[in-house]
């Protein structure tokens, strides 16, 4: 029997995507729980440095301010769990044991999936490809 699903580590993908269509922070929240049922949703500090990256890479100021805008109405309602000490360590024994198969994972979605595997949630993203190869991660799109 599958066990019941605390929350999720939101990626910097299901933000985007979301922050593109127009869909309030609110509202995403609220998309996450109609699908995935009345779970926690978290942040990862590696999550929110992809969508800063993004701020700096847009193309026009209104763009750029669009996004900062979007960003801080979502660390101000969605909280963020730390990169921790255990995070670390799950991180390289998932990545030495995968090296040794010949597996490369991407480092920052490693970093977002330990932090899901830390707290016991999975991680809701857009990018299955990447996430899928990592051991021990429940993945979920939204």
């Amino acid at each position: 029997m599958e066990s019941a699903l605390l929350g999720v580590v939101l990626d910097s993908s299901i933000v985007i995507t979301a922050e593109r269509k127009g869909l309030p922070v609110p509202g995403l929240v609220e998309a996450i729980q109609t699908a995935h049922g009345e779970i926690e949703v978290s942040l990862s500090p590696v999550t929110v440095a992809e969508l800063v990256h993004g701020i700096y890479r847009a193309r026009t100021a209104q763009a750029s301010q669009r996004r900062r805008e979007y960003i801080e109405e979502l660390v101000n309602l969605i909280p963020l769990h730390p990169v921790t000490l255990e995070t670390a360590y799950l991180v390289g024994q998932i990545e030495g044991q995968e090296a040794t198969k010949g597996n490369v994972l991407p480092f920052n979605d490693l970093l977002i999936a330990a932090a899901a595997i830390e707290q016991g949630y999975a991680v809701l993203t857009e990018n299955l490809r990447h996430f899928e190869k990592i051991p021990g991660i429940q993945v979920l799109k939204l």
